[in-house]
């Protein structure tokens, strides 16, 4: 497993932002449908991710909120700080009065490949809607919201998406879709990115990283021989081979294809091992340091991992929120 995390230094801008006497501002973010904490530990930075560590960037999340009792669990334990467990409606008079930044991945089930198609009929994705009240109340500077590359395909759902989130008045909104592997993330994700900013400016999306993908053996090598470990969340499915989805096999010198949420115990398997992969491989291969440990039984941990967005994907559309937001 990686090595913990170590000391780091302050970066060159803080230094030299002392040296000026000038204070780095600190931005405060409510953070919805916040999972396990994948995009608020990219905002948070802080941490180390294969061989890289990943500054600690100026975001303070005030106030998080999820309705899976597990995912609070494990997002208390590693954010050391506490979440509203609850439907987010019943929740809004808790909120704050004010941040600077509101995030959140709002619900996929009703637009996912893997869903039954019900886009604004459904339960779960029109709960974007909560996000935008959200927005209206505490009137941040910036925005951030997440959903899956299958929202694209419901055009009128999409289009009436785009335009109520522009119908909140006063931000300028972008959107684009992200795929992981050009952001250090060793996996082959493509997630869609609504981004609204308190001004006519537009967002600046961060550009490809690398053209050098992390590949699925980089990243899972040294687990290969590993014997099954529960604190450490490297344990894997027991399900026999099965048809299309559950035969897939990793590639050692690709990135990962994506890991998903709702799989039933039908994981990707190991490049290499005859085996499924582990929770703690397909936590490698969404950008979790080894130190953040999951919290819940089997199905709930692959549910919490699947669900995120990598950290360290929200890392750099953090670092590219953060220059729109500083003087």
């Amino acid at each position: 497993m990686e090595p913990a995390i170590r000391h780091i230094p302050a970066t060159f801008q803080q230094i030299a932002s002392k040296m000026a006497g000038v204070e780095v501002a600190t931005y405060k973010v409510v953070s919805l449908f916040s999972g396990c904490g994948g995009m608020d530990l990219g905002f948070a930075g802080g941490f180390s991710f294969a061989g890289r560590y990943y500054d600690k960037l100026p975001f303070e999340i005030i106030w998080a909120n999820d309705a899976n009792k597990a995912a609070c669990e494990t997002y208390k334990l590693n954010m050391k700080h506490e979440i509203h467990h609850g439907d987010i409606m019943d929740l809004l008079e808790t909120l704050p009065d004010e941040a600077d930044v509101v995030i959140g991945g709002f619900p996929c089930q009703d637009v996912s490949v893997n869903g039954k198609g019900q886009a604004e009929s459904g339960e779960r994705t029109i709960l974007y809607k909560a996000m935008i009240e959200v927005i209206r109340r505490l009137k941040p500077k910036a925005f951030i919201a997440e959903n899956v590359k299958g929202l694209m395909a419901h055009t009128e759902f999409f289009q009436q998406i785009c335009h109520d989130f522009e119908a909140i008045g006063g931000y300028s909104l972008a959107w684009r879709l992200y795929n992981s592997a050009d952001y250090e993330v060793p996996q082959r994700r493509q997630r869609l990115f609504f981004i609204g900013l308190e001004s006519s400016e537009k967002f600046t999306h961060p550009g490809p990283e690398t053209t050098f993908y992390k590949t699925a053996a980089d990243i899972l090598h040294d687990l290969e021989t590993m014997t099954e470990d529960g604190e450490t969340n490297h344990i894997w499915s027991k399900a026999a081979a099965s048809p299309e989805q559950g035969s897939r096999r990793l590639k050692a010198d690709e990135p990962a294809t994506t890991i998903r949420a709702e799989h039933h115990g039908n994981a990707q398997w190991h490049y290499k091992l005859e085996r499924r992969i582990s929770l703690r491989e397909a936590a490698r291969l969404q950008s979790f340091p080894d130190e953040f440990r999951f919290m819940g039984g089997m199905r709930e941990t692959e549910r919490q991992i699947g669900n995120a967005v990598p950290p360290v994907l929200g890392w750099h559309l953090a670092k590219a929120v953060r220059e729109h937001l500083d003087p």
